[in-house]
């Protein structure tokens, strides 16, 4: 079988490397070098737990506050809020109690086994020593704090998430010494990990496509080549490139190659950045999320890594220098010892999401021929590994354990 996958994010380079694996001849299909988007930009969190969707009960409270705080957590221009609101419309009616049940026993069922995913990919190449195995720790000021966020704590424990509670600064400074200020409260998380350098990563993923006899090929494609009612290929500025079967794994891009197949999907970018001081003077043991607005602190192979906050924009607005500078001001919360000198220029990236925090994943009904793997939201990374496993073994055989229907792009109309 010859498959054309669409998009070198981490997302189509697992789904390549498990294709190439099984037997397919795989061509790999991007306008930029494997891994360099929002791939290389993340936190480098890796949470099977995480099946608490962004949409839970009560979100809509909090919509005023995403309209008039720019150095919110959750930011939209009044410039976007036109163009954002029908998804936020569909970001709320997906916060409806039974749904959000729903989507978490979706996550639960695709996140299962991710950390174990990963390994089994970076252990082949010859990479374990990208992964760290050492937990994810979040703080809170106070009881009250953590009580609005209970909701979604509760749901991921009651899908076989390990919580242990640390009560007061120095239970929680025993296991991070450098945490200072005013934290009460943490979350330790043992069983989540982190990758220490989200491009490398991406990168030994690509090489081990190559391996394996597929291609990866710098050639954006600008549309899906079909005929006869099937998507039989791609186009690009080279001309068409045939295939038996096309996986469209574009990121944010991807509901521009399927509309002009009828098909509309609610996808928005939520813009994150990010920004790396190589010498800040502080040893972490593990990512560090302040609970006051969920910016990431993560130590990683080349310095320490700030990411974090979300901003409504879309793809061509040019990114907010602001928004990187307030994840300064979220490390100085918890590290205010930290040294910011000789900061790198800041990053901006766009996360492919839908309102109910699922991704599209399967095949397409009404075009034979063609498969998704997008929209993956924060969980890109996450979920990048054992998406790969389940499309591969769902296009070859033999046929997953998981039920893809919660993910079909159907679900949109």
């Amino acid at each position: 079988m010859r498959v054309i996958v669409v998009g070198a994010g981490i997302v189509g380079l697992c789904t390549a490397w498990h294709l190439a694996r099984g037997g397919a001849e795989v061509l790999v299909l991007d306008g930029q070098a494997p891994g360099t988007g929002a791939s290389a930009g993340n936190a480098g969190a890796i949470s099977a737990g995480s099946v608490a969707p962004l949409a839970m009960p009560g979100v809509l409270k909090q919509v005023p506050q995403m309209l008039l705080d720019p150095d919110g957590a959750l930011h939209l221009p009044a410039r976007y809020a036109l163009r954002a609101a029908p998804w936020l419309l569909r970001f709320v009616a997906s916060a409806r109690p039974a749904r959000v049940a729903a989507i978490a026993e979706a996550l639960a069922g695709l996140l299962f086994g991710a950390m174990e995913q990963h390994r089994l990919i970076l252990a082949e190449e010859g990479a374990l020593d990208l992964i760290r195995e050492t937990g994810q720790l979040y703080l809170y000021r106070d009881r009250a704090q953590y009580a609005k966020d209970a909701g979604g704590w509760v749901l991921r424990q009651q899908h076989g998430m390990r919580v242990e509670f640390l009560e007061g600064l120095p239970a929680i400074q025993a296991l991070e010494p450098d945490i200072r200020g005013d934290y009460q409260l943490g979350l330790f998380i043992p069983d989540q990990g982190s990758s220490v350098n989200p491009l490398r990563q991406a990168q030994v993923v690509a090489r081990g496509v190559e391996r394996l006899g597929g291609t990866i090929r710098q050639a954006a494609v600008t549309a899906l080549a079909t005929e006869g009612g099937r998507v039989t290929g791609a186009m690009t500025a080279a001309g068409l490139e045939p295939a038996d079967r096309v996986v469209l794994a574009a990121g944010a891009w991807s509901a521009r190659l399927l509309a002009p197949l009828g098909i509309k999907v609610p996808l928005e970018s939520q813009r994150g950045y990010h920004v790396m001081l190589p010498e800040a003077g502080i040893t972490l043991q593990r990512p560090v999320v302040p609970a006051d607005r969920k910016a990431f602190i993560s130590p990683m192979e080349h310095g320490l890594r700030l990411a974090g906050t979300v901003e409504f924009g879309g793809l061509e607005h040019p990114p907010t220098p602001r928004r990187a500078e307030l994840l300064l001001r979220d490390l100085a919360m918890a590290f205010p010892q930290a040294r910011t000198e000789g900061m790198r220029e800041f990053w901006m990236g766009h996360r492919p999401c839908l309102p109910d925090s699922l991704p599209v994943l399967g095949p397409v009904a009404r075009w034979p021929g063609l498969w998704c793997a997008f929209g993956h939201g924060h969980l890109g990374l996450t979920g990048s590994a054992p998406t790969g496993a389940i499309l591969a073994q769902a296009m070859l055989g033999p046929a997953p354990n998981l039920d893809l229907a919660p993910f079909a792009v159907e679900r949109f109309g």
